[in-house]
Formats: C-alpha cells, sequence, structure tokens
C-alpha cells in the first residue's frame, strides 16, 4: 500500500505517526540548518562578533525569502490533495507545474529587488557602519541562491501531502548535512568567512532542490512535474496563493514579531534584556517547530480523505491530530512554566540575563499551554483548502493582538512586563477565537462534499 490508497485505508494512528515523525524531525533539522552557519560564523577569529551581527540582520530577510515559498507549498500541496482524493490526478499535476513556474518567477523578482535594495533594507533591519559590509556580503551571495531556496522548500510540501513524509524528511537531510560539512571547510579551509558560509548555504540548498525536482519527475511521484503542465495555469493557482496566504503571513510576520520585541527591550530595559528575549524566542521556536510538524504531518490524511468524500476518516484524524498537539504544548510549555532555569541556561551562562529570561519564561510561555489547539484547527483549515479562515487567523494572533499589545503594554506603565504579557494575553485570546471558529465551521465545511459510498 504505497501511495494512492494509503492515505485513505492506512489505521489512522499508525499512519499519523509514520507521517509526523519525518515531518518534525525535518522542522528539528531545518532549524539546525538555519543556526549552523551562525555558530561557525561567530567563531572567526578577530571578527566573528561583528560577522555574527551581521547575519543577526540578514535573517529577517532571509525569513521573508523563505515564507514565499509557503504561498505555494503551503498553498498547493492542500489543493493538490484534496484532488488526489478525488482522483482527479491530471488536476493534482496542473497544480504541480503551475506551482513550478510560479515558484521560479518568484525566485528572480525577489533576488533582482534584494540584490538593488539590500543595503537600504539592512539598515533598517538594524545594521551599522561596522556590520553592513559582513550582511551585505552574505546576502549578497544567498540571494543567487534564492530559486534553490524556493523550489526546496515550496515543492517538498508536495512531496510530503502524497504521504511520502521520510522523503520530504531526507530533502532537509541532505541540506543539513552537506551545510554542516561545507561551513567549515569554505570559511576557515578556503578563508572565505561569511562568503564561505553564504556559498555553503546555497550549495546544499541547491542540492536539496535537485532531489526534490528529481523525485517530483520520477515514477516513484503519484503526481509528477510534466512538460506540459509548465505555464501559468491562472485558474489552478488563484486558489493555491489564496490559501497559502495563510502560511506566507504567519511566516513573514515573524521578522515583524522579531523587530517589536527587540526594540522594546532595548527602550523599557538594556542589552540583557535583548540577549533574553532571543532566548525566550529560541525557546519558542523549539516548541511551535515540532508541533507544526505534528501538524502537517496530519494535513495529508485530513485533505486526502477530504477530496475522497470520506467525512468519518476527516473527523476521526482531526480529533487525533488535537489529542497529540493539545497534549503536546500543555506538556512542554507547562515545563517551560515550572522549571523555567533549566531551559534558559541552555543558551547562556550570565547570571543577569538567566534571572531575567527565567522571570520572563513563566509569563511569556504562559499562553503555549492550549496552543495545540489552534494549531490543530488552523492546520486543519489549510488542510480543507478553506483560505479566508485561515488567513483571518494567521493575521489575528500577530498583526492584530501581539505586535499592537507589545506596544501599548510596555506604554501602560508595564515596560518589560508588558512585553512578556503580550504574549499570553494573545495567544489564549486567539486559541479561544480559533476553536470557537473551527466548531462553528467544521460540519458545514463536510456538509459541502459528497459522502464516498459506504461512508454514510
Amino acid at each position: 500500500m504505497g501511495d494512492r490508497e494509503r492515505l485513505g485505508t492506512a489505521p489512522l494512528g499508525r499512519l499519523m505517526f509514520e507521517l509526523a515523525v519525518p515531518t518534525v524531525l525535518a522542522q528539528l533539522i531545518n532549524m539546525l540548518y538555519n543556526m549552523v552557519d551562525r555558530i561557525y560564523v561567530g567563531r572567526i577569529p578577530g571578527t566573528g562578533s561583528l560577522a555574527l551581527a551581521g547575519l543577526g540582520v540578514s535573517f529577517p530577510i532571509i525569513m521573508l525569502v523563505s515564507a514565499f515559498s509557503g504561498l505555494v507549498g503551503m498553498g498547493g500541496a492542500p489543493q493538490a490533495a484534496i484532488r488526489m482524493g478525488r482522483k482527479e490526478y491530471d488536476e493534482a499535476e496542473r497544480i504541480l507545474g503551475s506551482g513550478v513556474v510560479f515558484l521560479v518567477l518568484l525566485a528572480v523578482t525577489l533576488s533582482v529587488i534584494f540584490q538593488i535594495w539590500k543595503t537600504p533594507i539592512l539598515m533598517m533591519f538594524g545594521a551599522s557602519e561596522a556590520t553592513v559590509p559582513y550582511a551585505n556580503q552574505y546576502l549578497g551571495i544567498y540571494l543567487y541562491g534564492t530559486i534553490s531556496v524556493q523550489l526546496a522548500l515550496g515543492l517538498n510540501q508536495f512531496i510530503t501531502c502524497q504521504g511520502f513524509a521520510k522523503t520530504g524528511m531526507v530533502t532537509v537531510v541532505i541540506g543539513a548535512i552537506l551545510n554542516i560539512i561545507l561551513d567549515p571547510i569554505m570559511i576557515y579551509g578556503l578563508g572565505m568567512g561569511v562568503a564561505g558560509a553564504a556559498l555553503a548555504t546555497i550549495i546544499s540548498q541547491t542540492v536539496s532542490a535537485i532531489w526534490v525536482v528529481w523525485f517530483l519527475c520520477s515514477k516513484k511521484s503519484t503526481i509528477r512535474i510534466r512538460r506540459k503542465n509548465l505555464k501559468l495555469d491562472m485558474e489552478m493557482l488563484k486558489p493555491v496563493i489564496l490559501l497559502g496566504v495563510s502560511p506566507f503571513i504567519m511566516q513573514s510576520t515573524e521578522c515583524l514579531v522579531q523587530l517589536t520585541f527587540n526594540t522594546g527591550m532595548q527602550t523599557y530595559g538594556n542589552d540583557y534584556y535583548v540577549g533574553a528575549m532571543t532566548i525566550l524566542y529560541s525557546l519558542s521556536q523549539l516548541l511551535f517547530m515540532p508541533v507544526q510538524g505534528i501538524a502537517q504531518g496530519g494535513t495529508p490524511i485530513i485533505s486526502y480523505n477530504y477530496g475522497a468524500g470520506n467525512k468519518k476518516r476527516v473527523k476521526k484524524a482531526f480529533y487525533m491530530l488535537l489529542r497529540t498537539t493539545f497534549l503536546f504544548t500543555a506538556v512542554c510549555a507547562g515545563m517551560f512554566v515550572l522549571f523555567p532555569r533549566p531551559f534558559v541556561s541552555l543558551f547562556s551562562s550570565d547570571p543577569e540575563i538567566l534571572e531575567i529570561a527565567a522571570y520572563g519564561l513563566r509569563i511569556y510561555s504562559f499562553g503555549f499551554i492550549i496552543f495545540g489547539a489552534q494549531t490543530a484547527c488552523q492546520q486543519t483549515f489549510l488542510a480543507l483548502g478553506e483560505a479566508k479562515i485561515s488567513m483571518f487567523i494567521a493575521c489575528l494572533r500577530k498583526i492584530i493582538l501581539l505586535v499592537p499589545l507589545a506596544i501599548i503594554l510596555p506604554k501602560l506603565g508595564m515596560g518589560t512586563d508588558g512585553l512578556f504579557y503580550a504574549e499570553p494575553i494573545s495567544d489564549i485570546i486567539s486559541v479561544c477565537a480559533t476553536v470557537t471558529l473551527f466548531f462553528l465551521n467544521f460540519n458545514k465545511i463536510l456538509a459541502r462534499v459528497k459522502t464516498a459510498p459506504g461512508q454514510e
């Protein structure tokens, strides 16, 4: 039971486990991928600190570039899986082919725009006269690999949506291992410094992209990239982009959130508070990335069976996903709240930073306890192709709630505490709103499709 029938017939618990574990590992490996350059660059003799700061101001731009891949990957993969569930494989391949062309056009456009205006953009993101040469050097080389980034990240979702989660994980593993090997060779061995780190990254991403394209062109893939479908088919792309806007907002607004919190901590605190905030953000990523991986593991099951009209299996898959994600965040965030110091001490030994971070983590992560419920509901909306609701939820937590609260609460006399409290307040409101929206709409959405024979 390899591809077409597995998502619709395999035992749910085992299937979700098989899909979720590689996806979670891929998320964790991807996080390591992003950290390796910083670890090596920070240890360059003499210039490591300035070079590391240069990389730091480059990463919000890199995150923004990566977010554009979600327009096609996270928007197109559920749409393709729904078509697969309906046995409309030609339609699924049209989505894939249009997605390839759109990703290439996005890559070229983004590369040109950021190459032309990279210096003023970097200065806006916090670069100084001392760090901007390193930021320019790293970003200038990285942008030449934009097409590889878009194809590797965007098209990998089309592999996972077919149920090939292990193959999707291999895409990330190939790039991460190659980057770890090439970084010290190019940075230290060849004496290329920051330029070596950037070159190692784009070589690694290019190899990942070649692997993804090869697989999707091979007979191993249920849906394939075919020459006849390599065109901008707006009939196929419109629903893809509308659905992809939600994950795009979720990813792209991370740079806005980081800027808001870092600026606030510097204004109402000092460099120690900025350092503490970096630790809190890193710990939140350690929580969010695995739970997002779990949710993404359930997405192809829900999408496929929704397209197949198997409503009973859709409901069963959702409730299994809800229990798993809720339990995960409740346990992990609960440990952050109860025992903050061991976690923050992983990142720093400075007593003052540790004190601030341990105090802040208890407040900052409180709302994460129930956040698994939002992840399950939001990812299911994506899996069902609900673009408008997904986009609203994506905007609600960060743009409508978190950023305004992070600006307003400190001004009300709460200072840095206002920044800490902004996170749980926005989380709790967002979770309640998302869960309410979900259960008001879930049965209505399922009622739109015809129940498959034998599934009444």
